[in-house]
């Protein structure tokens, strides 16, 4: 297959990437070779393409400096009411690339790089991702500082520095081995460490009770190092800050009685402190109750707390300088967001903060409290739900726990006064739960400490109401409301498909960048041959770019001509990875029965990270790895089925896979996904949808039109009626000859010859205890995917079904999810105001 066009060779002047100046080009390459000489200490003779890297990121960096340092200052002399996102992940992935999109370098970087004959490409993919998440939840709270930056909201994100981040997946005999990610090995440029603003956090001890108040003594202490990363907005000048905290021990940690031999081991001990920022948990929806990640949830709220409130305390009325000393007027100044039930200690922390060090009345502290903080809910798996144990609170965070008691004792008061006899309420509302272990209900902190709580997507909003949170939305209805997720379009079209980006802004201008609901606008174009034929074309190009990819990485021969079907995710059974499994599976035996029928030729993918300790993802990571050597390599098939599972996935191979995807995925059972944001990324970049009415799903499908989604399975209602009467797995696989046969290939060792009984664990799990109904929507799946191939074969409907999902998918930008949570919960209004540019650029 020949190499397709470099984005450098094909798209110098496209308009959404920047303009590339004379003037701008010359100087960037001065200050790249000023870089490369003076901070890398390099000349070309012996620099490697990582000095390239990092003398263009630096170069990058100093067009950053002055409109952060810029913002910052406007922030202190105009004083506004600032937003705090507080989150155990930041999924940010590169920076380089999303920087000059932002600042609108692209295209003249490009230039400068080409002047100098190295390739921007290469250069980018230097870069390391910065992978402080797990998947959904992180990768939305880096698409939120993105948006809160753009829409010139006075925000911070507030996170963990880990210094090993979501582990590399490598596939080794078709298993998946995780590797240590070291990302910052070669340093970080993007990063400027703050050691003058370093927080002391304290652990363990006890409290003392004195007539004056409470003390918490006999603590052990760590040190919280910030380190700030500047957040672009999009081309209004605007630099925010994310910062996120490291740990140090301090100069005396254990020295107190060292005599020659403890000196060495006190300080070999300094790493027992310093682990609390060494690795991110790699769970995703699945709790673990470790010590290490409760220390970790309240290092990030104690320190960031001391910081808001410094914040706070020393502001700026006009030209003076004065220290606030009235906190009531906290929730004016200060809005805290709690993403998911991670950062809940921020709720008894601020009121430990206010009641024990600065001697507010309990009432006062507690509605300061409630009305700074809010909360957002990201899962309604039980297994992912928060429960901490009370014997490792009160061991860690003694007077955390008394606070929590005594918030409980007047939360259960309020409850019997409204619920009068009701004692079965007071204990499923309670934040202690008894038992065999009695443990802290995090999710029950968070609600009844915040004044606002939301779901992330509609559906996944009214089940919080209707069943997880039932009671609580009795009693407090006005807390709850809906916020849609999104993403940013910068990142998930500007800058990972450029080509697309174009051709839209050809038609309807750039605005949309900004204002995503002008892509409807698009409609008027659905019948518009040219229009139609240009959004092939670049889909084309992106596959033909995608498959070299493949090709170079897996040595497997792609069909850029096929269908390319992805689902990429974490895996886990309620996404139901082991659902597309049976449908390759179906589709390969059918061309086997049938090898002269003229099949819809498919390329199959599959990728995402199993928790390493999650038994039944890993088996179906080894379970699609199997099913793809038998596939690739039998030659009756050919290139009619291709399988691929996608190694490492993670944001950077997101930015390759989306651009080029023709059919996306998304097929959890109803009511399992919270929202998913994916999906909306296939959307934007004209892949069409196979989905369950689940999660985002329901909301993309009636702004794209339901005629341009392939929806199948059961409704939620439907799961909901199957559970009171029962799954029965064994009926369905009786009933239904194909789903029969691949399953005895499975358990037979079809695809584990050499280990027949290799996948017992997956099949006895499918046929006995599958809480995910993958059976009972086997069949309407099956369906919706020969419709989907019968659409396949007619090019030119198939591209106006793509257009109008473009076109419908404007509500799915993250700039309007961060616009409703300033208006609704924030009290902010965002604005797209620009800051004047700085002088020195």
């Amino acid at each position: 297959m020949s190499k397709p066009l470099s984005d450098h060779d094909k798209k110098k002047q496209i308009s959404v990437r920047g303009l590339a100046g004379v003037e701008n080009v010359a100087d960037l390459k001065t200050n790249f070779n000023r870089h490369l000489h003076f901070t890398l200490v390099k000349d070309r003779n012996v620099a490697t393409k990582r000095d390239y890297y990092f003398a263009l990121a630096n170069t990058v960096r100093d067009h950053l400096v002055g409109r952060w340092i810029r913002t910052q200052q406007s922030y202190y002399e105009k004083d506004p009411k600032r937003v705090y996102y507080l989150s155990l992940e930041f999924y940010m992935g590169r920076t380089l690339q999303n920087t000059m999109v932002n600042l609108a370098l692209e295209n003249a970087c490009d230039e400068a790089m080409y002047q100098l004959g190295l390739d921007m490409e290469e250069l980018q993919e230097m870069e390391e991702d910065a992978g402080l998440g797990n998947g959904g939840l992180g990768r939305l709270a880096a698409c939120f500082l993105d948006s809160m930056a753009s829409l010139g909201l006075a925000s911070y994100g507030y996170g963990i520095r880990y210094e090993f981040g979501i582990f590399n997946q490598k596939i080794a005999n078709g298993w998946q081995v995780e590797e240590a990610d070291d990302w910052l090995r070669y340093g970080n440029p993007w990063e400027k460490a703050r050691p003058e603003y370093m927080r002391p956090v304290q652990f363990y001890g006890r409290t003392e009770h004195h007539p004056d108040g409470i003390k918490w003594v006999d603590t052990q202490v760590v040190l919280a190092l910030p380190y700030d990363t500047p957040v672009p907005g999009y081309r209004n000048n605007i630099v925010n800050t994310m910062r996120l905290w490291s740990a140090k021990a301090p100069c005396d940690f254990n020295l107190k009685d060292f005599n020659v031999g403890g000196y060495i081991q006190a300080v070999l001990d300094r790493n027992l402190a310093e682990n609390i920022s060494r690795v991110l948990y790699p769970n995703d929806n699945f709790f673990e109750g470790k010590e290490l990640r409760l220390k970790q949830e309240y290092f990030v709220v104690a320190a960031t707390l001391q910081d808001i409130i410094r914040r706070f305390k020393t502001s700026k009325f006009g030209s003076r300088e004065t220290v606030r000393t009235d906190f009531s007027t906290l929730p004016e100044k200060v809005a805290i967001q709690l993403n998911d039930t991670h950062p809940a200690l921020a709720i008894p922390e601020l009121m430990r903060v206010l009641v024990d060090e600065e001697k507010l009345p309990w009432e006062k502290a507690w509605d300061i409290c409630v009305k700074t903080c809010a909360y957002t809910n990201h899962t309604v798996l039980p297994e992912a739900l928060e429960r901490w144990p009370i014997d490792l609170f009160h061991t860690l965070l003694p007077r955390h726990l008394e606070i929590i008691y005594e918030i409980n004792r007047r939360h259960l008061e309020r409850i019997a006064s409204l619920y009068p006899g009701d004692v079965d309420r007071l204990r499923r509302m309670s934040m202690i739960e008894e038992g065999s272990q009695k443990r802290v209900n995090m999710a029950h902190l968070c609600i009844v400490g915040s004044h606002a709580v939301n779901g992330v997507a509609r559906i996944h909003s009214d089940i919080l109401k209707a069943t997880v949170f039932k009671d609580f939305y009795e009693m407090d209805p006005h807390k709850f409301q809906n916020k849609t997720n999104g993403i940013t379009p910068r990142r998930w079209l500007v800058m990972c498909n450029p080509g697309l980006a174009e051709v839209i802004a050809e038609r309807i201008g750039e605005d949309f960048i900004r204002d995503l609901d002008q892509l409807q606008k698009l409609r008027n174009f659905v019948n518009d041959e040219a229009f139609i034929r240009d959004v092939a074309k670049v889909k084309q190009e992106n596959k033909l770019k995608f498959a070299v990819h493949l090709e170079e990485h897996y040595k497997v021969k792609i069909n850029p001509n096929s269908m390319f079907d992805v689902q990429v995710k974490r895996i886990h059974e309620y996404k139901r990875q082991l659902l597309n499994c049976l449908h390759i599976i179906t589709f390969y035996n059918r061309i086997k029965k049938e090898p002269n029928k003229e099949w819809t030729p498919r390329t199959i993918m599959i990728g995402g990270k199993a928790a390493p300790g999650y038994h039944t993802a890993k088996m179906i990571i080894r379970l699609i790895t199997a099913i793809g050597e038998v596939v690739n390599n039998d030659p009756v098939v050919d290139d009619r089925l291709k399988v691929i599972f996608l190694e490492n996935y993670r944001v950077t191979l997101a930015e390759k896979a989306i651009p080029a995807s023709d059919l996306s995925e998304q097929i959890s059972t109803a009511g399992t996904e919270a929202s998913g944001t994916g999906n909306m990324k296939f959307m934007l970049n004209g892949a069409l949808t196979i989905g369950t009415m689940d999660g985002a799903n329901v909301e993309m499908a009636e702004e794209a039109g339901e005629d341009n989604f392939f929806i199948f399975g059961m409704r939620v209602d439907d799961v909901e009626a199957m559970d009171v009467k029962g799954y029965n797995a064994f009926e369905y696989y009786s009933r239904i000859p194909e789903l029969k046969q691949a399953i005895d290939q499975i358990a037979g060792g079809f695809f584990s010859p050499k280990q027949p009984d290799l996948f017992k664990d997956i099949v006895n799990m499918l046929m006995h205890n599958d809480r995910f109904k993958v059976f009972a929507d086997y069949e309407d799946y099956m369906k919706c995917q020969e419709k989907v191939s019968a659409l396949y074969k007619k090019p030119k409907e198939w591209t106006k079904k793509v257009i109008m999902n473009i076109a419908g998918s404007g509500k799915f930008s993250s700039d309007r999810t961060i616009a409703q949570y300033a208006h609704d919960i924030w009290g902010v209004e965002p604005t797209l105001e620009k800051l004047a540019a700085p002088d020195d650029l």
